[in-house]
């Protein structure tokens, strides 16, 4: 019965989870920004052919959006800023070692998972099954691949007359999610987040993400 329950519980947190999705990034700023900048308008630098994508543009349009929020407007012949931004996703094949079945037993408190890892704990500390009279046979494994997709943004705002960079942010995500266009809109609101943020400094920032609706 205490299993039921236990397996219940977590069907039902996963139902309540689906409503939205936390995306957590670690995001780091520098930036020598001004008290006052009388001027706000800002034009993108030119990227270079292979890299001025479709894609690029979509997310060009996301620093539009927080840019237009911070108050600054887009003025590609004579801008006071340039913009540039910069993307890669990297996807991190990892073997997962899972049991393929486990005894009653390795639902009790001593039994955990840890980051695909077997450990056990016992009152006096880490011990092994072996030694314990009530472990049964031991399980099966079965080792399957899973994908890490490492993801970076950065974004940078300079003074388009002399060059001087004012504002830095390089935002690093980790996540099971393939489509990068699905957590972009996430990763571009968190390098805005605070703007401009500390200088030199690192914080975490986790946003929720509402599920596409179809149709």
């Amino acid at each position: 019965m205490k299993r039921t329950m236990i397996l219940a519980a977590a069907s039902l947190s996963l139902l309540l989870g689906g409503c939205a999705t936390t995306i957590r990034s670690n995001v780091t700023t520098f930036n020598q920004w001004p008290a006052q900048l009388p001027e706000k308008s800002y034009a993108f630098e030119t990227a270079p052919a292979q890299d001025n994508t479709l894609e690029l543009q979509s997310y060009q349009n996301l620093v539009r959006g927080q840019m237009a929020r911070l108050g600054f407007h887009e003025a590609p012949q004579a801008p006071a800023l340039k913009v540039s931004m910069r993307f890669s996703t990297i996807d991190v094949p990892t073997q997962v070692v899972y049991p393929a079945f486990a005894p009653t037993y390795a639902y009790s408190p001593r039994f955990a998972y840890f980051g695909g890892r077997r450990r056990f704990w016992g009152g006096a500390g880490w011990y092994s099954p072996f030694y314990d009279p009530f472990w049964g046979p031991m399980p099966m494994y079965d080792v399957q691949e899973e994908h890490r997709y490492h993801r970076q943004v950065q974004i940078g705002i300079q003074q388009a007359g002399d060059g001087k960079r004012l504002f830095d942010v390089t935002v690093r995500n980790v996540s099971r999610q393939e489509s990068t266009p699905a957590v972009m809109p996430a990763l571009v609101q968190s390098a805005f987040e605070g703007f401009p943020g500390p200088n030199g400094g690192s914080r975490v920032i986790e946003l929720k993400q509402q599920p596409q609706q179809n149709g």
